[in-house]
């Protein structure tokens, strides 16, 4: 499960940004998830209870937002969705893609502090 080494460095970032600004009492973090990273949400979520037990995140929960898979054809010049995960071409013309423009994020957005 390579979700908990994601979520043991995020919590590690979070850690080191939070201290160097002096915050306390995260209660909520934002994280934004591609479909296509890899990463699995349910997995991303129990993860994230298990490492933050017996930490200051211990009492945070994880919001997360998923990013759709967009992909750029280069025929037609737009940003779509492909037809399936598994069939990266454009569903206007059938061309193929190579360049992928939302889906493989994975980036912490934002953390709420109590006041």
């Amino acid at each position: 499960m390579h979700e908990l080494s994601i979520v043991l460095s995020i919590i590690d970032e979070i850690d080191e940004q939070s201290e160097a600004r002096d915050l306390h009492d995260i209660e909520v973090v934002h994280l934004k998830i591609g479909v296509f990273s890899g990463v699995d949400r349910d997995a991303l979520l129990f993860a994230w209870e298990l490492a933050c037990e017996g930490t200051r995140l211990e009492d945070s929960r994880l919001d997360i937002e998923t990013v759709p898979l967009v992909i750029h054809c280069a025929i037609c010049h737009e940003d779509r969705p492909p037809p399936s995960l598994y069939q990266l071409c454009c569903p206007e013309c059938n061309t193929p893609s190579e360049t992928i423009v939302t889906g493989r994020e994975l980036e912490v957005v934002s953390l709420e502090v109590a006041a």
